[in-house]
């Protein structure tokens, strides 16, 4: 069986509440909505740690000394 939904209260909260144009309303999935709307699972924010960790994992650029590379420029 289908989900049901209450499309007018769907509708008041996205052309009321975020004042979204009836042709907007409407090409948006039910997910870009909840999103939208801020009603769904969202993903913790990055802490400073788990930059941190990402950063040594995944650096930037690389580290060399001249004798292993040549000189940089």
């Amino acid at each position: 069986m289908s989900a049901r939904f209450d499309w007018p209260a769907l509708m008041r909260a996205g052309i009321g509440g975020l004042g979204l144009r009836p042709a907007e309303f409407w090409a948006l999935t039910p997910m870009e909505l909840r999103l939208m709307l801020g009603s769904g699972i969202a993903a913790a924010p990055l802490g400073r740690d788990r930059l941190a960790e990402l950063s040594a994992a995944f650096p930037d650029f690389e580290t060399c000394t001249e004798d292993e590379d040549g000189p940089r420029d």
